[in-house]
């Protein structure tokens, strides 16, 4: 049986309520340019963080910013149901997107994390 732990974050996204604030503040502490993405959503911040981190910030009604990470993982499905099995709480079941799928979960204790399975 697989389990999640092996497996790595490979994205970092903020979701904030002020995004030009925020796209602001982390050019000038972490040198972080953003680029623009316009999706049927609205508009995304991509960040390029690292060699193997990609990142984005998202303007959402929040009322606290935070970062969510997300985990790849090889199954989807199995990794979402099995953090069900573990106690998680699935905020976002598993869902397509251009790049792959993902589904987001939070612990009793209210951490949230996404699953990440991209395509192929």
């Amino acid at each position: 049986m697989r389990h999640l732990a092996r497996n790595q974050v490979v994205h970092l996204e903020l979701h904030t309520g002020d995004l030009a604030r925020a796209q602001a503040f982390y050019a000038e502490l972490c040198g972080w340019l953003a680029q623009r993405i316009d999706t049927r959503h609205g508009s995304y911040l991509a960040l390029a963080l690292g060699a193997n981190l990609g990142g984005g910030l998202v303007e959402c009604p929040t009322e606290r910013s935070l970062w969510l990470p997300y985990v790849e993982v090889g199954d989807i499905c199995h990794a979402t149901e099995r953090a069900r099995l573990l106690g998680a709480a699935v905020l976002l079941e598993p869902r397509e997107g251009p790049a792959g799928w993902r589904s987001v979960v939070a612990t009793r204790a209210g951490a949230e994390v996404a699953l990440w399975q991209a395509k192929r």
